[in-house]
């Protein structure tokens, strides 16, 4: 079965977010937006229509970040993820809670954590 993508996001874990901000606007011009969510901040900022950058605080070891994470266009993350787990492959982090939807991490063949992402609005299967 064929999954339809609509974007990718990398996501860096850092231990500053006024840091990183700074870090990043001053030397490749990227223009982050701070969100505060349930007491939780983050920094979001777009690269063209289909690539965001984001940065949560976190541990920011070399293999913990950046994480890669493919946008599913229709929805459909518990299916998605019974698919991969079905053919053997590594789940991570089950389908979980993320602003705004629903996450899942997987490993590739060579051992990369890969993430996918959907919508709240979109359906679950």
């Amino acid at each position: 079965m064929t999954v339809k993508l609509n974007g990718v996001t990398i996501i860096f874990n850092v231990t500053d977010l006024d840091r990183t901000d700074k870090f990043y606007r001053t030397h490749l011009g990227l223009e982050f937006d701070r969100h505060d969510e349930d007491g939780f901040s983050f920094l979001m900022t777009k690269i063209g229509p289909d690539i965001d950058v984001m940065a949560f605080p976190g541990d920011p070891k070399p293999g913990n970040t950046p994480n890669v994470v493919f946008g599913l266009a229709e929805g459909g993350i518990d299916s998605f993820v019974e698919r991969l787990a079905a053919a053997g492959v590594e789940i991570v982090t089950p389908v979980s809670p993320a602003p705004d939807g629903l996450f899942a991490d997987f490993r590739d063949p060579d051992g990369h954590t890969v993430s996918v992402y959907q919508l709240a609005t979109l359906p679950r299967n």
